[in-house]
């Protein structure tokens, strides 16, 4: 009399862990590869690393690649607690499979979570606004929010100061022209600015900002002239610029700056800021020495994002894969 109840919960939890999976769809990813394959099973949801899409020359080891999986899973993660679902979390679960990154295997119904709520919200609304932001400063209580959000994640917030400012522009600046002086950088960014529309990945040369003067310049993703979109008339004079590190440089360290990154940018779009992670000055060595130097060598940098009061116009979402291309859906085998 059990087993058809047992395959009532069972089809009931592959329900919400699909969701779940599909909600991190939206996550934001470097070159937007989404590098990401779950598997739903009916007892856990599973993460996997999608090596055919890590950017072998502009993220030779793999940290951008673990940033981005570490949103979806933060994304995910977020769906299940606004669904009402506890979860349990296991990262990098089996040492002889590092592809793997994480399980998440619901521990039953839990009281809703409205701050995961709000964020769920914010899912669909966040978009990556290379665009300048205006004038108007990001208040400190709005900052230190954002730093409670990363910090949840077990990751690390530093806001550049001004003072701080002119050493990020130029490493980011620099970071750039070395990469636009190296041909495979140039092959693998048109390769990823010049998909198929059937392939619902990359940056389309239409969403891309064309170049203007900025504080930080952002990268330039359709060099020769052409990005669809214009920075606009503002120069980003009230942006803030906010670095997510930790005290660890590894995959698992990479995975929970993802999150980090998440709860960051969700958080933002949530409040009605506009956000944009800036990849450039963590890509080469020397570039993310300096990063290391504005954190006074407490940390290592992840990622460095802007923040601000963005335009009214809306843009345009970025490409998104089907869910078929990433989630696999097994309802009779339960193990990963």
């Amino acid at each position: 009399m059990t087993q058809p109840s047992t395959r009532t919960e069972h089809t009931a939890t592959v329900r919400v862990l699909e969701a779940a999976a599909r909600q991190s769809l939206h996550a934001p990813s470097v070159f937007n590869t989404q590098p990401w394959r779950w598997r739903v099973t009916p007892t856990a949801l599973y993460l996997r690393a999608d090596p055919d899409r890590q950017l072998t020359t502009t993220d030779p080891d793999g940290r951008l690649l673990a940033l981005s999986c570490g949103a979806a899973l933060h994304h995910a993660r977020v769906s299940l607690a606004a669904a009402g679902w506890g979860v349990a979390v296991d990262r990098f679960p089996d040492p002889d499979d590092p592809a793997l990154l994480a399980r998440l295997r619901t521990t039953g119904p839990a009281d809703l979570d409205l701050t995961a709520g709000r964020l769920v919200d914010a899912i669909p609304r966040r978009r990556t606004d290379r665009r300048a932001y205006g004038d108007r400063p990001v208040p400190e209580a709005l900052l230190s929010r954002l730093r409670a959000a990363v910090e949840a994640e077990d990751t690390c917030l530093h806001v550049v100061r001004l003072d701080q400012m002119p050493m990020l522009a130029v490493a980011t600046a620099r970071a750039a022209d070395a990469e636009l002086a190296d041909p495979a950088y140039r092959e693998e960014l048109r390769r990823w600015t010049n998909r198929p529309p059937e392939s619902g990945d990359g940056v389309p040369t239409a969403t891309a900002v064309r170049p203007a003067p900025r504080r930080v310049p952002l990268r330039d993703y359709a060099p020769g002239g052409a990005a669809g979109l214009s920075a606009g008339a503002n120069f980003d004079r009230g942006a803030a610029y906010v670095i997510l590190f930790g005290e660890r440089d590894d995959p698992a360290a990479w995975l929970r700056g993802g999150e980090a990154l998440s709860a960051l940018l969700l958080t933002a779009t949530a409040e009605g800021l506009a956000t944009a992670p800036i990849s450039d000055a963590v890509e080469l060595a020397w570039p993310r020495r300096m990063m290391r130097d504005l954190l006074a060598g407490v940390g290592e940098p992840y990622l460095v994002v802007r923040v601000g009061w963005g335009s009214d116009d809306e843009l345009p979402p970025a490409p998104r894969r089907v869910p078929a291309d990433a989630i696999e859906v097994s309802r009779t085998h339960p193990d990963g």
